[in-house]
């Protein structure tokens, strides 16, 4: 059990713990000067995520789904009868309430995701056991953990219009790591030591392999 609450400093740093979570953690956290230490390192380093890091918006397609099913019902929410028109009106929210429900479902799929990624970040961040590499082409470095889980941490200006920043990853052969964009990005796969991190603008959507010259490298 003990072991256990050692995994959530850094989901207590990100404020995501449940009411009983929260409480529970913070009684064995007056007891554990580890956790006490390891949440003052990620003090800081989930302040920088917080300005750095955007959080998924809800899909388009969420709001689509509840106009469409609202006007779906709306032959029903005209009352024919003034008895009628409760149920009727009813009737409509809870169909509009379905599709939201539905919408809902995946965007906290999407924030799960999203918290997940920023909580490894954080880590990463706050481990004062992980190397910082500088990188060349742009403000910013690459923060490397001892498990090898890497942070790019840099400062781009936003992409063009139907552009965006893709991550590469060479060692040696170069493999795509994702989209971001421009600032901090946590990288899909542990990388190993010399390997090559690149970064390229390229269309929105990404691409399978390089189009331009990198705008930035760091070697981890």
């Amino acid at each position: 059990m003990a072991d256990d609450l050692h995994t959530l400093t850094a989901p207590y740093a990100l404020d995501a713990l449940t009411v009983e979570e929260r409480d529970r953690f913070e009684r064995h956290l007056a007891e554990c000067e580890q956790c006490r230490a390891e949440i003052a390192g990620l003090t800081d380093a989930t302040a920088a995520l917080a300005f750095a890091v955007e959080g998924p918006t809800p899909p388009p397609s969420l709001r689509a789904s509840i106009v469409d099913a609202a006007r779906a019902e709306r032959p029903n929410v005209v009352p024919l009868r003034p008895r009628r028109s409760y149920t009727s009106v009813a009737a409509a929210f809870a169909v509009a309430a379905s599709a939201a429900a539905v919408g809902v479902g995946v965007w906290a799929a999407s924030l799960h995701h999203s918290l997940s990624r920023a909580q490894a970040a954080v880590r990463v961040l706050g481990d004062p056991s992980s190397r910082r590499v500088a990188v060349a082409g742009a403000r910013g470095e690459l923060v490397v953990g001892p498990s090898g889980t890497a942070v790019l941490a840099v400062a781009l200006p936003s992409p063009p219009k139907g552009k965006t920043y893709e991550a590469w990853i060479a060692d040696p052969r170069v493999q795509r790591a994702g989209q971001f964009d421009g600032h901090t990005f946590t990288l899909p796969r542990r990388i190993a030591r010399g390997a090559r991190v690149m970064v390229t603008l390229e269309r929105s959507g990404g691409v399978d392999a390089p189009t331009s010259k990198p705008l930035l490298v760091a070697r981890a």
